[in-house]
């Protein structure tokens, strides 16, 4: 099954505010219908990074069974992690980037991980603001949902 999945995050006063991810699924069935799924969740406190990753966790987390995923984000972040193969040396080195320090968000880059083991996913970047459907959707499903009234905790923080 082929998915399209288009991904946004936000924060208010990044890393010490409220937060919220964006995430639009399509998928056209052998009918040729398009079925589009959005999805979106607020946190307390958290920072920019952790909801762009939380949009991409999410999204794939609603699959069901192992697809064929094109993502789109408008994070360098995620995009090059996978793309320009940050995230290989960041394992091999256990979980350490350049000068020994730390990978940011390990608990969510291990979950991401996880949730897009089963499928084949291809990472796409697209510009952010500049009228990209799906990603100006994503980005108003995220900051709605940082100014909401249902924010959760971020764990991580």
């Amino acid at each position: 099954m082929k998915v399209k999945i288009y991904t946004d995050g936000a924060a208010r006063g990044n890393p010490d505010g409220p937060g919220g991810y964006g995430t639009v699924l399509e998928y056209v069935d052998t009918k040729g219908e398009l079925h589009t799924r959005e999805l979106s969740q607020g946190y307390i406190k958290t920072t920019n990074n952790r909801m762009e990753l939380m949009a991409v966790i999410a999204g794939f987390e609603a699959l069901n069974r192992p697809c064929e995923i094109e993502l789109y984000s408008d994070s360098q972040y995620v995009v090059n992690a996978f793309n320009q193969h940050w995230i290989d040396g960041w394992i091999k080195k256990g979980w350490k980037r350049g000068k020994n320090e730390p990978v940011k968000n390990v608990d969510l880059w291990k979950r991401l991980l996880q949730a897009k083991e089963p499928h084949r996913v291809t990472f796409n970047w697209v510009k952010g603001h500049a009228g990209h459907p799906q990603n100006e959707r994503c980005d108003e499903l995220a900051t709605t949902a940082a100014d909401g009234k249902d924010l959760i905790a971020d764990e991580g923080i």
